[in-house]
């Protein structure tokens, strides 16, 4: 496909390490395989890979995407990434990301006509969901980096680019999880609600009766509608939030493991150490991924 070389061309040229572009939300992202498995949020984005793969562990689930796939999160989500080793060798994988705004979706709904839309769904989508990119969204997406190298034309033409491309995600197969990111009264965005208050106290103790309040919604329903996006609980999702966030402390504090496990809401060091070992496979005092810098451990995406 003419898109995905082209597309494979200008991810390569603008690859930096920090993933960094100059059109506001947009990231450029060349990974090698390595073998690790590196944690941290999702993000509400889109995110496309032009070479190679990457798979994604949310909770129990597992999601891989490859060339010409795309990965759309539409909640905030812990998650695990780890890139594929397609078999070609010494070919790095090259990925296209953006951040999904609800306020970019809701305002591009309004102008839609909504026959031209696929149904808002009756029930709560999850919140990670894998397609095939469409000629159109890639071709959307060649001409959004080819303005990399156009800044007499960036300032104007991005935001137009990057609307045509949410445009086609409504449209496409995602379209109706993509429709509940920009629709305020959703179920998604109820959960959302949960999510960003679970992200910002997470190292407090969190009843999940407040949190359905915040989701306006009874406590079951709330409980259905979480494990549906987040594929796993509330008190779970709180847990690996605070595990993440720990790794990272720990990349600049390796010596405090008691200081740090205290500082994301564990009281005893025991629990903290054997949580820890649970979810990233050995204890806090031993793990060889807290020598990695602190911007690498968050990098789960694209």
């Amino acid at each position: 496909m003419a898109a995905l070389d082209d597309m494979r061309k200008l991810l390569n040229r603008h690859a930096r390490p920090d993933m960094s572009t100059a059109i506001d939300g947009i990231r450029v992202c060349k990974f090698t395989p390595s073998g690790a498995s590196v944690a941290g949020m999702s993000g509400t984005v889109l995110a496309v890979i032009a070479q190679g793969g990457k798979r994604l562990a949310l909770g129990e689930r597992l999601y891989e995407y490859r060339s010409g796939e795309y990965l759309i999160a539409s909640a905030d989500l812990p998650v695990t990434g780890h890139v594929l080793d397609t078999g070609d060798t010494g070919q790095p994988t090259l990925g296209f990301g953006m951040t999904l705004a609800p306020r970019a979706l809701a305002e591009l709904l309004l102008e839609a006509d909504p026959r031209d839309l696929p149904a808002t769904p009756r029930t709560t989508s999850p919140g990670i969901a894998v397609s095939t990119a469409s000629s159109p969204l890639l071709d959307a997406i060649v001409r959004l980096l080819r303005l990399l190298e156009q800044p007499a034309d960036r300032k104007i033409l991005a935001p137009m680019v990057k609307r045509e491309i949410l445009w086609h995600l409504l449209r496409g197969e995602q379209g109706a999880a993509i429709r509940q990111l920009g629709l305020a009264d959703s179920a998604l965005a109820h959960i959302n609600r949960a999510v960003r208050q679970i992200r910002e106290n997470y190292a407090t103790a969190l009843r999940v009766e407040d949190l359905a309040d915040i989701a306006g919604m009874s406590v079951s329903a709330f409980h259905r509608n979480f494990q549906t996006v987040t594929g796993m609980s509330p008190i779970q999702f709180q847990k690996r939030i605070r595990l993440q966030e720990a790794r990272l402390l720990l990349a600049g504090r390796p010596s405090d493991i008691t200081g740090v496990g205290l500082s994301v809401g564990y009281a005893s060091p025991s629990q903290f150490s054997r949580e820890y070992r649970r979810m990233f496979g050995t204890p806090p005092s031993k793990d060889i991924h807290l020598r990695t810098p602190p911007a690498e451990l968050v990098t789960a995406l694209p």
